[in-house]
């Protein structure tokens, strides 16, 4: 029995027809830092967007490795305060502080695999150059790396679109 892969590499097509893989799969390591992520207290963490790519501050956080919920909240508000100025992790700028602030979200333990555009070694030069995108898996995945992600307090619910362990995603909530 075969199983349907949760991600795909992007392919592109050659001028003699012959199909190269527009991206590779990346394992975060020494590089992480040079690709977005920050190190606090010694947590390679980062922000990231929906689907959409549309909004001005992350929706969510990675954090690589399986860590406690506590840890991953310190990290995501070192993120802010470093990267974006935040005083707090509550609110975006420019929301009234008098309305509800949302409970901070739960982490949660699961797995991701990155995918790094383009294959080195078939360039194309677009947009892309050099980035990574990162793809929810379960840790039988080929390439899955530990991930622990949390949603932004300020967002939406289903903005992140991070595994929730009560729905059968393949993750825990952390400690």
């Amino acid at each position: 029995m075969t199983t349907k892969p949760l991600y795909k590499i992007e392919t592109s097509e050659g001028d003699d027809g012959t199909l190269h893989p527009a991206e590779q799969l990346w394992t975060p390591g020494e590089d992480a830092v040079e690709n977005g992520f920050l190190v606090y207290r010694g947590l390679h963490v980062t922000g990231i967007d929906d689907p959409t790519d549309d909004h001005l501050y992350p929706v969510g956080f990675v954090v690589l490795g399986h860590h406690r919920w506590a840890d991953i909240i310190e990290a995501a508000a070192a993120y802010m305060a470093r990267i974006h100025g935040w005083r707090n992790l509550h609110l975006y700028p420019g929301d009234d502080p008098s309305e509800l602030t949302p409970r901070i979200p739960r982490a949660v333990l699961t797995h991701g695999v990155f995918l790094r555009h383009p294959h080195p070694d078939h360039g194309c030069g677009c947009e892309w150059d050099e980035t990574w995108r990162m793809v929810w898996a379960p840790s039988t995945e080929p390439g899955a790396v530990p991930i622990t992600a949390m949603r932004h307090p300020a967002a939406p619910v289903t903005a992140a679109g991070i595994p929730n362990p009560d729905e059968g995603a393949p993750a825990t909530w952390a400690a």
